[in-house]
């Protein structure tokens, strides 16, 4: 089973169904549609939740559009957007840097009992 790290911020969208897209770059799982993956904290490790990948897409960062946000979180900016991705993987983040838009769905009845916490 291939683990993904979720900042604290993202945990509460995530189990209340908001949240079914996360986006990686650099992707050295080779995360594809039907894996099985577990989500844990980013800061503790903890566990948080069971999910599987339902659809990948991948496209150049600077072409993403509307549609692509849907079950994702929003910015206010392109620029904020690429300022974020910057801290998540550094400067090496471009608008030409391949993304990877996973969405997945929960597994049931996998979550932590005490998700607040995470």
């Amino acid at each position: 089973m291939k683990q993904l790290k979720l900042y604290s911020f993202m945990v509460k969208d995530i189990l209340s169904g908001k949240k079914t897209k996360t986006w990686r770059m650099f992707d050295e799982k080779d995360l594809s549609t039907g894996d099985e993956i577990e989500f844990v904290s980013q800061e503790t490790e903890e566990f948080i939740t069971f999910a599987k990948i339902t659809d990948v897409k991948v496209k150049k960062f600077g072409d993403i559009e509307g549609a692509d946000f849907d079950g994702h979180n929003p910015y206010p900016s392109r620029e904020a957007m690429l300022e974020t991705y910057r801290g998540y993987y550094g400067d090496k983040v471009d608008w030409n840097t391949q993304i990877k838009m996973l969405t997945f769905e929960l597994e049931k009845q996998n979550t932590t009992e005490n998700n607040e916490t995470v």
